[in-house]
């Protein structure tokens, strides 16, 4: 039987909380448990409506969404998607920094907006197309790639001329992280590397938890801060 997936919506206007309760409504593995206005709101309805993934706006009063994401993931509540009608960096890097598992602009096509609640609901990371350029663009500016050790060979043949702090990933799952830096779903990686996905979704997870990493956005964050994307 297929879970339904519990989503709180977030937001000080009502015409925009309305509206993606229709989108969201239609499919049959998603149901809005509440409706909020602000931040503090939110967090009231959480403790009594738990949800799986909350739809947060960043601008509100009372709370903003960056304060309110920072206790609903330090406390463990809910998976978090902000969405903004604002394309500003500092929305995106200060969603990231407080928790936040995906960040979409509201005019992102309806059909997007499902796919990243299932996505987010499923522990996957997601980012809007602009807002991926613009972490990577922010890494690639300011941190250098980390030193890669002087090429050798181990005592099986494999090389082991990784930067240093990958050093503890096999050479398959440098692969497999380098792809996600790439941008690639674990089913585009499976055909790249001709492997089953069930199998992707294993190195995935040896790598989210090899690099500390909480999800796909921050193990991106490490292979560019630590040169590994192709």
């Amino acid at each position: 039987m297929t879970r339904t997936i519990r989503v709180l919506l977030v937001d000080d206007h009502a015409l925009v909380r309305s509206g993606f309760a229709m989108v969201l409504s239609v499919e049959d593995d998603i149901e809005v448990v509440g409706q909020a206005a602000d931040g503090r709101a939110a967090l009231a309805v959480l403790a009594a409506h738990p949800a799986d993934v909350v739809l947060m706006d960043v601008q509100m009063p009372v709370m903003d969404g960056i304060a309110a994401t920072t206790e609903i993931v330090a406390a463990g509540m809910a998976k978090v998607i902000i969405l903004t009608t604002f394309d500003r960096d500092d929305y995106l890097f200060d969603s990231l920094a407080a928790g936040a598992s995906g960040f979409l602009l509201k005019n992102a096509d309806p059909d997007d907006l499902v796919e990243a609640v299932r996505a987010v609901a499923d522990g996957h990371a997601l980012l809007a197309p602009e807002a991926t350029l613009k972490v990577i663009a922010r890494l690639t500016q300011t941190t250098a790639p980390v030193p890669a050790a002087s090429p050798t060979a181990s005592a099986t043949g494999a090389p082991t001329d990784l930067p240093r702090a990958a050093a503890h990933l096999t050479p398959r799952e440098h692969e497999v992280l380098a792809l996600l830096a790439d941008g690639l779903s674990n089913a585009e990686i499976a055909a790249r590397l001709f492997l089953g996905e069930a199998t992707v979704k294993t190195y995935v997870s040896n790598i989210l938890a090899k690099t500390d990493s909480r999800d796909r956005v921050q193990a991106v964050i490490y292979a560019y801060r630590n040169g590994l994307q192709h």
